[in-house]
């Protein structure tokens, strides 16, 4: 009896928790509405009463228009781009338009057509059967409770409404959703800051001057305090996003590289992150620019851009080829829904 009653009310929130799960899989594309309607007013807003009165319009138009171009295309790209499930094929680029060019094609293949120089230390990534849905699965990749499928480089599941995109992040769409997060940031701080003249004169304070745009003055207000909160709180996000990239870590990856921190420290041993390849490297790698991926102006115009691995191969530190201080069988795996 005493060990009953722990068991039923374990199974009870295990219950409440995939309720939870299905509410959140069945809201995605309401959030996903809430946020490109959203975005879009804001973008009204700003063309209606801020952009014809930003000084120097000739040499200013253009960087707005490019922002506003970024952020709707990365929060496409990162709403419809498949994160990369273990049991599908390897993504590769076509000859559209939207596809940026690489700089050059290494001659060193790696797996399924993935091509790096030969200075890094690529080693093939370990597999282990999913618990849960039992397909094989190379290391970096988790189940998803939401989708219900294992994700390649699998870093969060994102519904929420301030960054909204109803699917998971992962391999294939995270450099995405980090610029979008960038160019949001970037959007609603010109917003704030070009825009709080205009506030004044919305809210009544400006006697000199009267509201003449065809938006209303109370929509362009209420779109003003919503774009100092997604700033930031987006501004936020994005810094601790870019914090684990720099380390080498995803946000699944930063909590169990804590705990083998102190399994390390335990007995002795320092844990070593074998993903960590040196902040600029990781970067480099992750937005995959440089002399074997692609230009730094795919940080500007809004490309698509493959990672530089499948997810079946990984850059380490050198010597490496698993986590220093990381015991075979010491792993962590996605937690048993039983």
């Amino acid at each position: 009896m005493p060990r009953a009653c722990p068991r039923f009310v374990f199974a009870c929130f295990k219950r409440i928790e995939r309720w939870g799960d299905r509410l959140t899989g069945a809201a995605g594309p309401f959030f996903v509405a809430i946020a490109t309607l959203l975005f879009i007013l804001g973008t009204l807003c700003f063309l209606d009463v801020i952009l014809p009165t930003i000084p120097w319009p000739w040499l200013s138009i253009f960087p707005c228009i490019l922002i506003i171009v970024n952020l709707f295309a990365h929060y496409y790209f990162v709403c419809t781009v498949s994160p990369g499930f273990a049991s599908d094929p390897p993504q590769r680029a076509s000859h559209s338009f939207i596809w940026a060019k690489k700089r050059h094609v290494s001659s060193r293949p790696l797996t399924n057509g993935v091509h790096w120089s030969s200075n890094l230390n690529i080693t093939p990534a370990s597999t282990t059967k999913c618990s849960k849905c039992r397909e094989i699965k190379p290391e970096r990749t988790h189940h998803c409770r939401v989708c219900n499928r294992c994700v390649l480089k699998y870093d969060h599941h994102c519904p929420v409404p301030t960054a909204g995109i109803n699917q998971c992040v992962g391999l294939y769409n995270e450099r995405h959703f980090v610029m979008f997060m960038a160019y949001v940031v970037i959007a609603t701080f010109c917003f704030v800051a070009f825009g709080w003249p205009h506030l004044l004169v919305a809210l009544g304070f400006d006697f000199d001057d009267r509201w003449k745009h065809r938006m209303s003055p109370i929509v362009f207000t209420l779109v003003y305090f919503l774009c100092v909160v997604m700033c930031l709180a987006i501004a936020t996000m994005l810094v601790w996003h870019l914090w684990g990239v720099s380390v080498g870590e995803t946000a699944v990856e930063s909590h169990d590289h804590e705990h083998y921190h102190m399994v390390a420290t335990s007995r002795g041993e320092t844990f070593q992150n074998s993903y960590d390849l040196g902040r600029l490297k990781n970067l480099q790698l992750f937005f995959n620019i440089g002399p074997d991926g692609y230009s730094i102006y795919t940080l500007l115009f809004p490309f698509r851009v493959l990672p530089y691995t499948d997810g079946h191969s990984w850059a380490r530190r050198p010597g490496l080829d698993r986590h220093n201080g990381v015991h075979v069988g010491e792993e962590l795996t996605d937690e048993e829904d039983d």
